[in-house]
């Protein structure tokens, strides 16, 4: 019967934790993203891992992998409805599993970093540049939103599953 109607206080917590994964998120990617534009020059690579990676310093006013190129603000109301949505679900939800409650935590904070970057810079840091193939420069932010929705498909589908059987 809790997971019907959880208590104030483990609303609270799931919430909490939500709110903490997302913001530990954008701390790391705001620090990466601060030390980038410290350290690294545009146009000037540092080799990172010599024939995987390399640190480049590029601004983009696009998506996640300069997708969407000119959609700023449309990406920056995403990130804060993705941010509310979940934050709603983890306080309302209790029968949502915390490990999706926490992916979807991830890929806001990612989400957030990345809007962060939009409204102060008009542009999002990126800096991440494979060698080994030719691949959009992307940033920590990227890689929760891109790790953090696969993960959350796969999550959700197990759950999906579980309620069909029960």
């Amino acid at each position: 019967m809790a997971a019907a109607d959880p208590s104030a206080s483990a609303r609270a917590r799931r919430l909490a934790l939500f709110a903490l994964v997302a913001a530990a998120v954008v701390a790391l990617d705001q620090l990466s993203k601060a030390a980038a534009r410290a350290a690294l020059v545009p146009g000037e690579p540092v080799t990172l891992i010599p024939g995987v990676m390399d640190l480049s310093l590029v601004y983009n006013t696009g998506a996640a992998f300069s997708l969407g190129e000119g959609g700023g603000p449309v990406f920056v109301l995403l990130a804060a409805a993705i941010l509310v949505a979940g934050a709603v679900v983890a306080w309302r939800r209790a029968d949502v599993p915390l490990p999706l409650v926490l992916t979807v935590a991830a890929v806001a904070g990612g989400g957030a970093g990345n809007a962060i970057d939009r409204v102060a810079l008009g542009a999002v840091t990126d800096f991440f540049k494979t060698t080994f193939v030719d691949f959009a420069v992307f940033n920590v932010a990227d890689i929760f939103v891109t790790c953090g929705v696969v993960l959350a498909v796969v999550l959700y589908w197990r759950w999906d599953l579980a309620r069909e059987r029960a």
